[in-house]
């Protein structure tokens, strides 16, 4: 497979040659009540055609930067606030005190695991940073008599249930709901709703499949590995947690619940969130012991994390201002809806949903996709009658679901090779609960529609 941004960079260009190829055409706008700019479905008319300079292949790149400056920096600050609360070990520490109280009480210690996880994925976007979290899951895993499968997903499909939920994420939501021009973080009541049953749904399969491996070894599907490793716990040095950390997890929980205060207060635009992230890291990293420089030094690790992600969502904005120079965008958007206009909206938001699932494939960047697809998505959805609400649900599932499927996704295959599990055996333990995962995707997209998924 390309690299994601080979592959968006060649969509750039093909963008820029379809000018030339694909009839111009507009629709009319308008603004509803809450300030969107909505679709006119009835007034798409063809235009003159206005195809793009060829040079605009190299100078629409800082064009597009500089036209997602807001959410690129965002995410960026984001980012680095993380790597400072990261730098004080509070989070690892916490995770560690927990498991390790609960060692051998699996029937508790593997939901609330996976359900801590999911929050991780669902807030910050824990996605990269559940590596350093594997080797304990692993380790934890065996010595409860199961395996390196089972340690695996405790983490990293706990992560996958938070992020396709994602009430509060920005690299996903976040940028979402940015371009769809919805209020940020709104809706999250139904979102954490879809969380929760992600989660109760993988917790009861890898529950249910640890146990079997505890009762007889031979039903491991990584049997051979498990012969080979070895069997006790000592490998992993659970951290102490320290006051420091509890403090520092006490500003953490403290920001989040100001955050969430400030959604429902009605916040709109991104400055107060990135200012209290901001806040939430610095006085993390004082109150964690960690010296200025130490801070500093963490904060730019943070945001080199998230550079891949940040970069993405400007070089994908290039191809809508490509579309919209070329006055093609409305063209695509009217085949597409004339698709999708003679379906029940249940079917189109289901079809919505899978084809993001099959597009995160080719661009495994949850920040990438978003800045690549609700452009057309969202008005798409106007259309055909599918709420802006429910098409940011559609590419959030569709995401946050194949991350942990396709072998296309570096978090994946890395974790995988941390924990030392051959893809295709991944991929014999997961496609059953990948599917149930599927179906109630669809459910909830079924149900978002029927409920008029708004605000909250």
């Amino acid at each position: 497979m390309p690299h994601a941004f080979v592959l968006i960079y060649s969509i750039v260009i093909l963008a820029v040659l379809a000018s030339y190829i694909i009839p111009a055409g507009q629709y009319d706008r308008f603004e509803d009540s809450e300030g969107r700019e909505i679709v006119d479905q009835a007034s798409f008319t063809y235009v003159e055609q206005d195809p793009v300079a060829l040079t605009q292949i190299f100078t629409v790149v800082p064009e597009g930067m500089v036209d997602a400056a807001g959410i690129i920096f965002l995410i960026f600050i984001i980012g680095g606030a993380f790597g400072m609360i990261n730098g004080t070990g509070a989070i690892e520490a916490g995770i560690n005190r927990m498991v390790s109280l609960l060692k051998d009480k699996e029937i508790v210690l593997i939901p609330l695991t996976m359900l801590i996880f999911s929050f991780g994925g669902a807030t910050f976007g824990m996605a990269e940073s559940t590596l350093i979290f594997i080797p304990m899951g692993v380790i934890l895993a065996r010595s409860l008599g199961m395996d390196a499968m089972t340690g695996m997903s405790m983490v990293a499909l706990g992560a996958a249930a938070g992020f396709a939920g994602g009430f509060m994420n920005i690299f996903t939501v976040g940028v979402a709901q940015e371009i769809a021009e919805l209020p940020l973080f709104s809706g999250m009541g139904f979102r954490i709703m879809i969380q929760l049953v992600f989660v109760a749904i993988a917790s009861f399969f890898v529950y249910r499949y640890g146990k079997r491996v505890q009762r007889d070894k031979k039903n491991s599907y990584v049997y051979d590995l498990e012969m080979k490793a070895e069997s006790e716990s000592g490998g992993y040095k659970f951290k102490d947690l320290t006051g420091r950390h509890i403090a520092v997890l006490f500003i953490v929980f403290a920001g989040l619940a100001l955050i969430i205060y400030g959604v429902v207060q009605g916040w709109s635009t991104g400055t107060e969130l990135a200012a209290i992230f901001l806040a939430m890291g610095i006085f993390s990293g004082l109150v964690g012991g960690n010296t200025p420089n130490g801070i500093a030094d963490d904060f730019i690790k943070g945001a080199k994390d998230v550079t891949f992600g940040a970069l993405i969502v400007g070089l994908a904005r290039c191809i809508l201002l490509v579309l919209e120079d070329g006055t093609i965008i409305d063209t695509v958007i009217f085949a597409v809806s004339s698709v999708l206009e003679g379906l029940p909206s249940t079917i189109a938001a289901i079809g919505m949903f899978l084809t993001q699932f099959i597009i995160n494939f080719f661009i495994p960047s949850g920040s990438g996709q978003a800045a690549t697809t609700i452009p057309l998505m969202a008005p798409i959805g106007d259309i055909v009658g599918i709420p802006r609400q429910s098409v940011v649900l559609a590419f959030q599932m569709g995401d946050g679901l194949s991350n942990y499927l396709f072998p296309t996704s570096a978090v994946l295959m890395a974790g995988l090779s941390i924990a030392n599990i051959p893809y295709e055996k991944w991929l014999r333990f997961v496609w059953p609960l990948m599917l149930v995962w599927i179906i109630a995707s669809g459910f909830f997209m079924a149900l978002s529609i029927m409920i008029g998924y708004g605000p909250f």
